[in-house]
């Protein structure tokens, strides 16, 4: 028979026994969490862990086309969408298969060796990861859209104020000649830093003149702005402050941490 004190409850041996469980969940899944992120990249120097893991397949939009209008127009982003990343994707995993890519390799640990394959593998690997971080990265136009918590502190801490980092990340992005990226990027030595790379080039390459996990990155293409644009690239770059997607960025910054 059941103590009126305790009917309904759940037997303490039950208690102490899901307790423990979920200690032991806890404790087991952040171990399993270490020893991937050890294990992301061969040198174990750059952190590749990220908030929503980008593999080799193109993943949905994860808004409507119009979705960042009037910032960045739906033509403009059904085109990029749908034609350059959708081709960046398909010629990736074409590479893949006609170089004898492990089933096992991340696309992490494929762009930290990217010397080692082909030109092929560097310019399509790198632009299907850019593409998908950039999707991932972005919204709807916010007002007074800017960062808040830890990665506010890092950014104030590393360039001042968040004002001058807009104005280096800009400026950043508009002295890359010709195609290319401006990026945020986290050391190996938990430094926040800002670079550009060249054509479909990113950070995570053992190639790259900066090296790091890319935070964001702003595509500088022509093609990503052109047709609202023009040659208006700085107007580009100044609007696009207003739909990164700040929530998502700062998942990035302290997974990695």
């Amino acid at each position: 028979m059941h103590n009126g004190d305790n009917a309904g409850k759940p037997p303490l041996k039950f208690l102490l026994m899901s307790t423990s469980r979920r200690r032991f969940l806890a404790t087991t899944g952040k171990a399993t969490l270490a020893i991937g992120l050890a294990q992301l990249l061969p040198d174990h120097k750059l952190l590749a862990q990220q908030y929503g893991a980008i593999g080799f397949s193109q993943q949905p939009l994860p808004y409507a086309f119009n979705a960042l209008e009037p910032v960045i127009d739906a033509t403009t982003m059904e085109l990029h969408y749908t034609k350059h990343a959708a081709a960046y994707a398909k010629a990736l995993n074409e590479a893949i298969v006609a170089e004898k890519v492990a089933t096992t390799t991340t696309i992490e640990q494929l762009l930290g060796n990217i010397s080692k394959y082909s030109t092929k593998m560097r310019n399509n690997g790198g632009g299907h990861y850019n593409h998908e971080l950039f999707w991932s990265t972005m919204q709807a136009p916010q007002a007074n859209n800017i960062p808040y918590g830890k990665l506010a502190a890092a950014i104030n801490a590393s360039f001042g104020s968040f004002a001058n980092f807009q104005t280096k990340f800009s400026d950043a992005a508009k002295a890359r000649f010709g195609s290319g990226w401006a990026w945020l990027v986290l050391t190996a030595e938990k430094q926040l830093v800002i670079t550009s790379t060249p054509n479909q080039d990113n950070p995570l390459m053992d190639v790259a003149e900066v090296k790091g996990l890319p935070l964001l990155g702003l595509d500088v293409w022509e093609h990503a702005y052109y047709l609202k644009y023009q040659n208006k690239r700085a107007d580009y770059i100044q609007n696009w402050f207003q739909v990164i997607h700040w929530q998502q960025v700062a998942a990035r910054y302290e997974a990695a941490l």
